[in-house]
């Protein structure tokens, strides 16, 4: 018999099986089947829900670690500290590098004291090589004053002889003559002063203004001697540095350890050089 429409019987639709981890959970959410109650009726459903509707998820260690890491604060940190770093090293090792620092030089051009200490460390003389110079200055001065004599007596009788000797004097007072005369002498002065000798200044001054003139490049005509401390022979100025044929404070380096090795100072050089003309 056809039922009515209010007598008709619903149609049951069959559900899937949980498995007994839903059953469980879906008792201890209160979850619910149908269309209201969520699906499944799972707790475990309910925290997918919230994982997948926008809740932050929780980073790993790692992940939380690198983060940290690459952050613009923690980069400019390491930035400064970095350069801080470098300055104390920089400063460290001006304040502690000592005698083997490398010598600096002035921001004006001239060589500072580092410069010239270490000038005159590397061109140390002793009193052997010294005596060996001297030895050849006192030849070649001898040599030079024997010429002069036979000059001067020749001159008296002979104008040809006066017009030589006249020419020899010229060409010993060019020699010495030096534009620079007082920049060199500043060098001297002050290189002087580092090895303590200060107080000889004035003996410095006036005993290499009658070798050379304070003339880097002075030739002794009759000897050969070359320079503003007059070594003979001038390659001996070499052990100095090789830019001795030009520079002043090279020649003046090798120049006062000359004069520590064989008359302590220049005070006793000059003394010397008052009675004896050479040095």
């Amino acid at each position: 018999m056809p039922q009515s429409h209010g007598t008709r019987r619903r149609t049951t639709v069959p559900q899937p099986r949980r498995s007994p981890e839903h059953s469980s959970g879906g008792a201890r959410g209160g979850g619910t089947t149908g269309p209201g109650g969520g699906g499944d009726g799972s707790s475990g459903g309910g925290r997918r829900r919230r994982r997948e509707g926008g809740g932050r998820p929780r980073l790993s260690k790692r992940r939380r670690t690198w983060r940290a890491l690459t952050h613009n604060a923690t980069i400019t940190v390491a930035a400064v500290c970095a350069l801080a770093a470098g300055v104390m090293l920089v400063d460290v090792d001006g304040m502690f590098g000592g005698e083997d620092a490398k010598p600096k030089a002035a921001a004006n051009g001239d060589l500072s004291a580092n410069d010239m200490l270490a000038m005159m460390r590397s061109s140390d003389m002793d009193p052997i090589a010294a005596d060996s110079v001297a030895a050849a200055k006192q030849r070649a001065y001898e040599q030079h004053q024997r010429q002069l004599k036979e000059l001067k007596e020749k001159a008296k009788r002979d104008a040809k002889a006066r017009a030589k000797l006249k020419e020899q004097r010229e060409r010993e007072r060019l020699a010495k003559s030096n534009p620079s005369a007082a920049q060199n002498q500043k060098y001297g002065r002050k290189m002087s002063a580092l090895k303590g000798w200060g107080g000889c200044w004035s003996s410095l001054k006036t005993l290499w203004e009658h070798e050379s003139g304070w003339n880097e490049r002075a030739v002794n005509p009759s000897s050969g001697a070359y320079g503003i401390p007059q070594a003979l022979p001038g390659s001996k100025l070499a052990s100095a540095g090789k830019d001795w044929r030009t520079s002043s404070p090279t020649q003046i380096a090798w120049g006062l350890n000359y004069i520590k090795a064989r008359y302590k100072d220049p005070c006793g050089a000059w003394a010397w050089w008052s009675s004896h003309h050479w040095y």
